[in-house]
């Protein structure tokens, strides 16, 4: 079973997320992030972003290699190297 970090974070990365949806050129909307993601067979509701870009929802491992692809970005990157 997943465990919070002592913060109350349940993931690393919800930040990043939201910095590579926002620096996109038009800036990605939640609600077209997760359509991105559908099509690539991950189904999430805008709220489900919201909550992971605020740290409250674990993300998997296949969820992340997802949204790297869908925002053009390296899963590396989400993770802090530049």
């Amino acid at each position: 079973m997943p465990t919070k970090h002592p913060a109350g974070e349940r993931n690393a990365i919800g930040r990043r997320i939201r910095e590579a949806r926002l620096k996109q050129k038009p800036p990605v909307s939640q609600e077209d992030l997760a359509a991105r993601l559908a099509v690539r067979g991950v189904y999430f509701d805008r709220s489900a972003i919201s909550r992971m870009e605020a740290q409250r929802r674990f993300i998997r491992d296949y969820e992340i290699i997802a949204i790297a692809d869908a925002l053009k970005t390296s899963i590396s990157w989400f993770f802090g190297e530049k």
